[in-house]
């Protein structure tokens, strides 16, 4: 199968090599030169949980601002991106607990780095790109770069999807209402693929932004996590929709839903799906203020393996408040009400059902 996809991918490339070859007498945009952009991100944060968990972090399913009862840097970050009409390529450094944490199952010379790829416009006047390269996933509406995103803690749907691969993507957007895109991938939030496993992984992305304001999307992924002697194939969507109401308010409707056989070969597939409602209201320049109401079901463990044997259910809300005395940096305090049915968070006392937490962050960013 990559044979086939490496034999496919250097045909396509070399009629494109050949078309380019003859429009080059008439091409001027080709010899423009490129821009270069800098940016740098930083986030420190403390966070305190009420059952005052046992370790090193804080919970086991998450992966942003991942520590109790201290000050630690959750994600610092470098990115070098060049731009030019025909291609595009970035590398970015990170480091911080989201990368220890996130980026455990990756060999340490590659776990310090967040994006290297780069990319070439094919066809339609930039309409249609192919960038390869360790990248962001194309799944979901949160990134690890937290002033991107409503609020401060993620959701749990995004701490257990995928944040980055490494990817072939083609993407080609019609009419600036419409983009979509096709992956083949190294797995299920893998650079390394996993050992003993030759099956890659597949997705798409459809975004359709009907008018100003509004965006609706489908990602998909289709693969594997396990080596080809015990494989079981998954398969995921995730939806979600963006509303910007008015000048001042936006609001999020979000919800995964993930499918995987039990057994290699089984009809009998394991279900897991997380819906969340984020609403964001900007009161002054300065000032924000966003909750979040959220629920994650894995009733077989398969993303988050619970000390029950009813599997991880667990419902949450939260309220964080942001305050941006410049618009390159931001104070963010946010607490948070995790509980489940059954006992699965493991603190000081033993197994409970509830938590309580507060996390706060000073976040800031340039860009050169």
């Amino acid at each position: 199968m990559r044979t086939l996809l490496f034999r496919l991918l250097c045909m396509v490339m070399f009629l494109l090599g050949m078309q380019g070859t003859a429009l080059a007498q008439t091409d001027t945009t080709r010899l423009a030169r490129p821009t270069l952009s800098f940016t740098g991100f930083v986030d420190v944060f403390y966070a305190y949980d009420s059952h005052r968990p046992q370790g090193d972090a804080r919970q086991p399913f998450l992966y942003n601002h991942n520590r109790h009862n201290r000050f630690d840097l959750n994600l610092g970050l470098v990115r070098l991106k060049l731009n030019h009409a025909k291609v595009r390529a970035t590398v970015a450094l990170h480091a911080g607990t989201y990368v220890n944490d996130n980026y455990a199952a990756e060999p340490e010379v590659l776990r310090h780095v967040a994006e290297a790829n780069v990319g070439v416009a094919l066809a339609g006047k930039g309409r249609l790109w192919l960038d390869v390269g360790i990248m962001p996933s194309h799944i979901g509406f949160e990134s690890a770069i937290s002033l991107d995103n409503q609020t401060l803690t993620r959701s749990l749907l995004a701490e257990n999807s995928p944040y980055y691969l490494a990817a072939a993507k083609f993407t080609y957007t019609l009419r600036k209402k419409w983009e979509v895109a096709a992956l083949v991938c190294n797995g299920w939030q893998r650079i390394r693929p996993v050992v003993g496993n030759t099956l890659p992984g597949f997705g798409t992305q459809v975004v359709w932004k009907p008018k100003d304001g509004v965006s609706l999307n489908w990602s998909t992924f289709i693969g594997t996590d396990d080596p080809d002697t015990t494989r079981r194939v998954r398969f995921f969507n995730n939806l979600y929709a963006q509303w910007q109401a008015r000048k001042n308010v936006a609001v999020t409707v979000g919800l995964d839903i993930g499918m995987q056989q039990q057994t290699k070969g089984s009809a009998q597939q394991d279900v897991w799906f997380s819906p969340v409602v984020i609403a964001r209201w900007a009161m002054h320049p300065k000032w924000a203020a966003a909750m979040r109401a959220e629920y994650y079901h894995d009733g077989a463990g398969v993303i988050i393996a619970a000390p029950t044997l009813a599997g991880f259910r667990t419902g949450g809300l939260s309220l964080n408040v942001d305050h941006a005395p410049v618009p390159f940096m931001h104070l963010r305090v946010e607490g948070r009400w995790l509980g489940s049915p059954d006992a699965n968070f493991i603190g000081e006392s033993g197994a409970e059902r509830n938590v309580f937490s507060v996390v706060a962050s000073l976040a800031f960013r340039f860009d050169h």
